[in-house]
């Protein structure tokens, strides 16, 4: 199932040479024109400008639709117009940002964080886990460590051979 997703997941998951796993995961991800926008602002590490200027066949780029209301009005433009296309496309919404994470909530517009897909790309076996989140330590990603550090601890419980036998009575 197809996914919209902001700026910054994606941003991430360039600078880590991991956004293969989007469409691993979700076959289709849509972004608004103004995310595209955002990833090709001067601002932007260079891999990720270069990375959008060529962009996959994967990723589709859109307009909502629907009218903005007040409360998006409070966010960034990408923020505003990916809660918009997932609301009106009725998928799930990837997105970081906390203000936009409660306001997609809100809505009832399902949320995923990059560290979600991260797991769920780790659990299918598609990347090793904690290379990935080595990797994404050494990008400006916002996140405590103790969440990171419970994520490879969940990781490595669910992947040890000790949790997939069965249970002796």
């Amino acid at each position: 199932m197809p996914v919209v997703s902001n700026t910054s997941p994606i941003n991430y998951l360039v600078l880590i040479e991991e956004n293969e796993i989007l469409p691993a995961i979700h076959q289709r991800v849509v972004i608004p024109i103004t995310v595209s926008e955002e990833l090709q602002n001067p601002a932007t590490p260079y891999a990720v400008r270069l990375w959008i200027e060529n962009p996959p066949d994967w990723l589709e780029f859109r307009h909502p639709k629907l009218p903005a209301d007040d409360p998006l009005e409070q966010l960034g433009r990408g923020e505003r117009d990916a809660i918009l296309l997932a609301e009106e496309l009725g998928v799930a919404l990837l997105i970081d940002e906390a203000k936009a994470h409660r306001e997609a909530r809100r809505r009832n517009v399902p949320v995923l964080r990059t560290l979600a897909v991260l797991d769920k790309a780790a659990e299918r076996g598609l990347i090793n886990l904690a290379e990935t989140i080595a990797r994404l330590r050494k990008t400006n990603f916002r996140v405590r460590s103790k969440i990171l550090d419970r994520l490879l601890e969940q990781h490595a419980a669910r992947s040890s051979p000790r949790s997939n036998s069965p249970q002796q009575c």
